[in-house]
């Protein structure tokens, strides 16, 4: 069969590529040197002027970049720690095994802004079942009114949306291991805890960095829970990237300044991924180690 003309057929998805992502990306480039606003709508060029302003003259966006990389770190971690635990547990010959699978998954199946509405009546200050329980014991804490407490409200959020991800991810990387390793340990006397640290946690090194890394990437993306918990409030306190790139585009009409943001946000998250992966890449390299397990 003849190849010379087998790149032809690459074609259909190089155009779909280019119209998809290439384009827009170039289109907001364009957007991101021009001065289009509510009172002046158009691609006049304006130069760097909204990049000098991005990087002199707005702490409100690094504010928000830096909030949501500490949102984002924070959700991952703790949804890597319960969805492994998770998983461990249900990977174990426990009873109703196939329950709790099912069990743990719900949260995913359903939609994050209509559960978002029903966390944000839970954390009610006034109406919520949650201070009415608290109140039991003296105390009304402001979820949504406390800069500190509307950042834990988030986070409990996005960790129950989204530990069942994680859960996911590693139980089906714990029924692929090996047994082989785990009976090696079993003969040399190896303690459950002696199992995990040793021969569980390292085989599973490479799946685990490669689920953190794809939730960090969608992490890196909230926008509709805080949008719907607490549209950023009290103040700007809970404001993310996303939420304040939606603020200067959609209600200020700050379009050519959204699209400053946006690329700016865009170069730093393509270069901070690309450090997470290259220094993870350097753990997937684990192996059991040769000292005795006991």
């Amino acid at each position: 069969m003849n190849f010379k003309h087998k790149y032809v057929f690459l074609l259909p998805g190089l155009i779909v590529l280019i119209g998809i992502l290439i384009f827009p990306i170039i289109f907001t480039v364009r957007l991101s040197l021009s001065g289009w606003n509510s009172f002046n709508p158009g691609l006049d060029f304006i130069g760097f002027k909204n990049y000098v302003r991005l990087f002199t003259d707005d702490p409100r966006f690094w504010q928000s970049f830096f909030r949501l990389s500490f949102l984002a770190i924070t959700t991952v971690f703790l949804q890597y720690v319960i969805g492994f635990a998770l998983a461990h547990m249900v990977w174990k010959d426990i009873k109703f095994k196939r329950f709790f699978r099912v069990l743990f998954l719900i949260p995913m199946m359903t939609t994050p802004v209509i559960m978002t509405v029903i966390w944000r009546t839970f954390f009610h200050e006034s109406l919520g079942p949650l201070n009415d329980f608290l109140s039991i014991f003296g105390v009304q804490p402001p979820w949504l009114s406390s800069p500190s407490l509307a950042k834990v409200s988030i986070i409990v959020v996005e960790v129950w949306q989204w530990t069942s991800f994680m859960f996911l991810l590693m139980l089906a990387g714990l029924l692929s291991l090996p047994k082989e390793p785990f009976l090696a340990a079993a003969v040399d006397g190896a303690s459950p805890f002696k199992k995990f640290i040793y021969v569980t946690f390292p085989l599973m090194a490479p799946i685990s960095i490669g689920a953190i890394i794809i939730r960090l990437i969608e992490a890196s993306k909230i926008m509709d829970t805080v949008f719907v918990l607490t549209s950023g409030g009290p103040g700007t306190s809970t404001e993310t990237s996303s939420f304040f790139i939606f603020i200067k585009g959609l209600r200020e009409f700050q379009m050519g300044y959204a699209a400053t943001a946006s690329f700016t946000y865009l170069i730093i998250m393509i270069i901070s991924l690309t450090i997470i992966v290259k220094v993870s890449v350097s753990y997937t390299h684990l192996t059991l180690p040769t000292t005795p397990y006991v």
